[in-house]
């Protein structure tokens, strides 16, 4: 159920961005074990003046590959959120050569109560889910 989005420069290829979203889907069946069709993902592009994502401080410089990931999601844990933040920057790099420093995730929490997934009903709320 986590929704998930990605936030990046505008110039890749449709097969890549598909690629980039199923790399993703894959670790959040890995890391948070939701079922196989539970996936929300928004990509939205951006023209390389409006993404500004900076350092804080680190020492590094990002490329234009640079992604932008914010998950929202009911709570997790801190290990489920680390394991997701090893695991996701391995796999893009191996599988989609995106370099570990132009990778930016953020977690967003809120609760069941912040859920309807249709039909005007909170689905955690009543059960249905």
């Amino acid at each position: 159920m986590p929704l998930v989005k990605i936030d990046l420069i505008k110039g890749k290829k449709p097969e890549e961005i598909k690629q980039i979203m199923d790399v993703t889907h894959h670790v959040l069946l890995k890391t948070f074990q939701v079922p196989e069709g539970d996936r929300y993902q928004i990509v939205t592009q951006h023209e390389p003046y409006e993404m500004i994502l900076e350092d804080t401080g680190l020492g590094f410089s990002r490329s234009s590959n640079v992604l932008l990931f914010t998950v929202i999601s009911t709570q997790r844990t801190d290990k489920m959120k680390q394991d997701f933040y090893r695991i996701l920057t391995d796999k893009l790099k191996s599988e989609c050569q995106i370099d570990s420093k132009d990778v930016m995730i953020t977690f967003v929490t809120n609760g069941a109560g912040e859920w309807s997934f249709g039909f005007g009903k909170a689905q955690f709320l009543t059960g249905d889910i």
